[in-house]
């Protein structure tokens, strides 16, 4: 095994890590899958049968352990490569040859079909918190760019790693920190999903392919959103914007050339499906309504509500603006407006109660619905609290009273168990757009690894035609016309250009044509060699030194 000797001018808290200070560790090639899994569980109760996902490669990595580090590290102190710069050392040492590997695509998730709510919500991370949580990721060794999407249904975190297993360490052990929730607890429940099966994977969610319920249009909206938030979040890098954008497209185009959304339902509207299967059928249009909270999902509470024909219902949030705008958009339907003060006076006077606010406390605990008028026996004798939050606003607690029942999100999938073969039907249409363009995506990823050639072939010629420039108006003269020195440099940078084209081209694999990837990254290879561009080492500097700017501004 190679073995690695860096200078004593290359330490730093991060650098210990980023150098490979651990236990040699090795995954052997002929591993069984179940040793392979890294205690991903089988997404189970999925609105779409879940997909083989393919091998995605094993890794075999050997580090040195700390004993012969540290002994390496003094011999190379007294020898003559002592004198080498960190960078040149690291080229050969066994510690960066990741570094030297194309980056990963991760995701770490937990959802709906993996873990229980009440893990969820101490998960889940406030849209308005999602720049400090990429923050805090891309500041971890092997993270270098990230995402978040935090729902009512899922909780996944989108990396580009340096190393995929330490990456996925690094933010698990972040997941355990920021929650309370031990490792080895979110372990059982989290899926990782790497490259290829994560573009997949985040294509489906777009697609509405994974939702609890098929085709809902929610979740689109939501991934949007992640992109909006992004924007010149540093962190949000090219890589994982770039995902999220093919992401939202594939989801416009699934929709627009599939069936998959007609007469899908959403979240809300499963919702207000669940209230009507556990209220008695003849109560249906006499039952008291209460919505806590007029946003998005609220206000798809309402709709829906109006649609299976109530036609009155109270409605309490913290201002009266949103209520009024519902109320103006909806009418015929008496829509009254209370403040979040006289909650529980509403609560008094429901049969039941939806709620979808964003506290992270609950609204409703047992003491509170204790003491509530009792429902008449029309109702069937129970307050029902339909809680589609997460964070969830209404506590377990109040399950241990006769007189109410609790239902979350988790609770809807007894409304979208019907129909499970036309749902799969028209999943199946929607895979086939998936597949083209996740080929579409790896093909335009493919290309970003020839971009550092690309910047550097232009660079080198570019301070070739300046300097050819400069001699060429020097002997000219100092009283050169200013028309005729930019015609000059006009045709430098024409020639230059016209000369570059060719080499461009080959450079370019975005899908457009039918050059593989591995024709281009020979060509790469072949100008890296005939201009002496040194692409490959300069991108470990730039990682090396990011990480060590990194550690010297903490």
């Amino acid at each position: 095994m190679q073995r690695m000797a860096v200078s004593s001018a290359f330490v730093g808290p991060k650098l210990e890590i980023l150098v490979g200070n651990t236990a040699s560790s090795t995954i052997s090639a002929s591993a069984s899958p179940a040793q392979v899994r890294l205690m991903c569980q089988k997404r189970a109760g999925s609105a779409v049968a879940p997909l083989r996902r393919r091998n995605s490669g094993i890794v075999k990595c050997e580090v040195a352990s700390d004993a012969s580090v540290k002994t390496e590290i003094l011999e190379s102190n007294n020898s003559a490569s002592s004198s080498l710069s960190a960078f040149e050392q690291l080229k050969a040492s066994a510690a960066d040859r990741y570094t030297k590997e194309r980056s990963s695509i991760v995701v770490i998730g937990l959802s709906i079909h993996t873990a229980p709510v009440e893990m969820r919500e101490k998960l889940a991370i406030p849209e308005a918190e999602w720049p400090r949580a990429i923050g805090e990721l891309c500041g971890l060794n092997h993270i270098e760019e990230a995402a978040v999407l935090s729902t009512c249904n899922r909780m996944e975190i989108y990396l580009v790693a340096l190393s995929r297993h330490r990456g996925v360490k690094e933010v698990t052990e972040w997941m355990s920190k920021t929650s309370g929730i031990p490792v080895s607890e979110i372990c059982q429940h989290r899926f990782l999903l790497y490259d290829k099966d994560a573009t997949q994977h985040i294509f489906e969610v777009s697609a509405g392919l994974d939702s609890l319920v098929l085709g809902e249009g929610q979740i689109l909206a939501q991934v949007k959103q992640v992109v909006k938030v992004g924007q010149g979040v540093v962190g949000f890098g090219r890589n994982i914007s770039g995902l999220f954008k093919h992401a939202i497209t594939v989801g416009k185009r699934v929709r627009t050339e599939t069936n998959i959304a007609a007469g899908a339902v959403s979240v809300s509207s499963a919702a207000v499906e669940l209230a009507l299967m556990k209220l008695p059928e003849t109560s249906h249009a006499t039952a008291r309504m209460l919505v806590i909270g007029a946003g998005k999902m609220g206000k798809l509470v309402i709709k829906h509500l109006v649609a299976k024909g109530c036609t009155k219902m109270v409605v309490v949030n913290r201002s009266e603006d949103r209520v009024a705008s519902i109320r103006d958009e909806i009418k015929d339907v008496e829509i009254i407006y209370k403040p979040l003060t006289e909650m529980l006076n509403c609560a008094a006077e429901a049969d039941v109660v939806f709620t979808s606010t964003a506290s992270e406390t609950p609204l409703f605990l047992k003491e509170h619905v204790v003491d509530l008028p009792p429902v008449g026996p029309n109702i069937g004798n129970l307050r029902l609290f339909i809680d589609i939050s997460v964070p969830r606003n209404v506590g377990a607690c109040v399950n241990e009273l006769e007189i109410a029942r609790v239902y979350n999100v988790d609770d809807l999938k007894e409304v979208v168990a019907a129909n499970k073969e036309d749902r799969l039907r028209k999943a199946m249409e929607a895979q086939e757009i998936i597949l083209e363009e996740s080929k579409q995506f790896e093909a335009w990823r493919d290309s970003l690894e020839t971009v550092p050639t690309i910047k550097k072939l232009r660079a080198y010629a570019e301070r070739i035609r300046a300097a050819e420039l400069d001699k060429c108006l020097s002997k000219m003269g100092d009283d050169i016309p200013k028309k005729t020195r930019k015609a000059v440099d006009d045709l430098s940078r024409g020639i230059v250009n016209k000369l570059l084209h060719g080499p461009m081209q080959h450079l370019r694999c975005d899908g457009s044509d039918s050059r593989t990837l591995s024709e281009t990254l020979e060509n790469m290879h072949a100008l890296n060699r005939m201009f002496s561009l040194e692409t490959e080492i300069s991108v470990l500097e730039q990682k090396i030194r990011a990480k060590v700017e990194q550690s010297k501004s903490e």
